[in-house]
């Protein structure tokens, strides 16, 4: 009975330590990187969330992953609110949960980020300052 009592508590105790509220998300990271702008102009990851249609600057890093050019990827990453970031803080955390594939590919449909644009940005960013 003691033996019993035991494994019912031990198993309470396991599932309740298991997050069941932890977000994940499905990447596809395009086989090439983007001219964007952050604090001045930098290279961002060119992500496709699931189900979605269009590439989008993605500005973050995502812990444990290494991105090699010339490869698209679909990643499982785990998704954590960043409490209190800094002004150029995202509010979100990426950590890689799982590589999914990794194809050497040319992804195709890629945004174009002029370089007047880039330059215009820096400007107007430094005007203000």
């Amino acid at each position: 009975m003691y033996k019993q009592i035991l494994f019912v508590f031990t198993m309470i105790l396991f599932l309740g330590s298991c997050n069941s509220s932890e977000k994940t998300e499905k990447l596809i990271i395009a086989s090439q990187q983007g001219d964007c702008i952050g604090v001045g102009p930098m290279k961002c990851l060119l992500v496709k969330k699931e189900g979605q249609a269009e590439w989008e600057f993605f500005y973050s890093n995502i812990e444990g992953f290494n991105y090699e050019p010339g490869y698209e990827y679909v990643l499982e990453v785990k998704v954590d609110k960043v409490e209190n970031p800094a002004a150029d803080q995202s509010s979100s955390k990426y950590t890689l949960v799982k590589q999914i594939s990794k194809e050497q590919k040319t992804s195709e449909n890629l945004p174009q980020i002029q370089e007047e644009e880039i330059i215009e940005e820096i400007v107007s960013t430094d005007s203000i300052q």
